[in-house]
């Protein structure tokens, strides 16, 4: 059963590029929205890893995770997440050893097993090496940059900060879940992208868990899209803007930028491209505030998640911020509803925040 009153909230945040806009208002805008959900409780501000996409500006994780925590004083910031195979797991540990060293206790360092990138791009990322790269290995050597006896090892990330950033997997099946359980690592499953695995993907975590130097019990957080708005037509009107553009990289120009509400308006939806956007957002946190409370209590009590991290994709700024303000009170309607039992797992003391 859930457990609302310790539920905790959070933002994932891809940067998107709109028609009509550039990347560097995008960028400013993730860092105003950072400090807006900081004031209203949010706990941790994750940024993503995507290539040669000019739709989403997030090529780089580590640089804008620094400059969102230099933008904040509180808020837990990091990764959702990098992608572990276009990096030398030496480098990520160095970039977020100085993340850690800068801002100590707020940053999270999330791993996903994806390139976020095409074939094309991926090779370039990768130097042209080999693309067989074991994901196990390259994980436990970037663990062990953080790990106990790291002074006394041969090759060292410099600089070593006091603590260790908390290393987090980031996935969107049972296998990959079950690998998170496996090494006692929190897990986050993409529901956004996925959402019909959610309850086996967290079962499959919760089955496979042994306790380690991360966690003593398991913490799992879910991500899926949030639109909120005034009224459930607001809202639906919102997010049609994204998923077309989604329609729009799949079908004809990978490299296009987002489409503005008005040009969605304008836009005459075919079957198979209505029926893609039932799929991306009748599962999600798209609504009212009515509606938006109950997708949220279901999805909690279905997955038993521990967070939520919210994926706003909205062109108007004013109300991507609003809609932030709109599931906060929605989370706080449903703590003083009394929802939710007390067993959900709670995070170690002195282990992630």
């Amino acid at each position: 059963m859930a457990d609302f009153p310790r539920l905790r909230l959070s933002v994932l945040d891809t940067v998107p590029v709109w028609r009509g806009s550039a990347a560097a208002e995008s960028l400013r805008n993730t860092l105003d929205l950072a400090a807006h959900v900081e004031r209203l409780g949010y706990e941790r501000y994750w940024v993503a890893e995507h290539h040669s996409t000019p739709s989403l500006a997030t090529s780089a994780p580590a640089v804008l995770a620094g400059r969102i925590a230099a933008a904040t004083r509180t808020i837990r910031v990091g990764s959702g997440a990098v992608l572990l195979p276009n990096h030398a797991p030496l480098v990520v540990a160095e970039q977020f050893g100085v993340l850690e060293a800068l801002h100590p206790g707020r940053i999270d360092l999330g791993i996903g097993r994806a390139s976020g990138a095409d074939p094309a791009a991926a090779e370039r990322l990768r130097g042209y090496g080999p693309a067989g790269d074991d994901f196990t290995e390259r994980l436990a050597e970037l663990e062990s940059y953080f790990g106990p006896g790291r002074e006394k090892a041969a090759v060292r990330a410099v600089p070593t900060p006091a603590g260790r950033p908390p290393v987090w997997l980031v996935g969107s099946s049972p296998q990959s879940a079950a690998f998170a359980g496996s090494r006692g690592l929190p897990y986050v499953y993409a529901h956004q992208t996925r959402p019909g695995l959610g309850r086996r993907s967290l079962a499959a975590y919760r089955e496979a868990f042994r306790p380690s130097v991360h966690l003593e019990h398991p913490y799992a957080a879910v991500a899926a899209t949030a639109v909120v708005a005034e009224d459930d037509e607001r809202a639906a009107y919102l997010a049609r803007a994204f998923v077309l553009g989604r329609i729009v990289m799949r079908t004809s120009d990978w490299f296009t930028l987002l489409p503005t509400a008005e040009e969605v308006a304008r836009h005459s939806f075919g079957p198979a491209e209505k029926a893609f956007l039932r799929e991306r957002i009748d599962a999600q946190l798209v609504g009212g505030p009515e509606q938006v409370r109950g997708r949220l209590a279901a999805l909690v009590e279905e997955t038993g998640a521990d967070e939520v991290m919210a994926l706003s994709m909205i062109g108007d700024h004013g109300a991507r911020l609003r809609s932030y303000e709109l599931l906060r009170a929605a989370l706080d309607e449903l703590r003083a509803a009394g929802a939710g039992g007390a067993d959900a797992a709670v995070l170690p003391s002195g282990s992630l925040k």
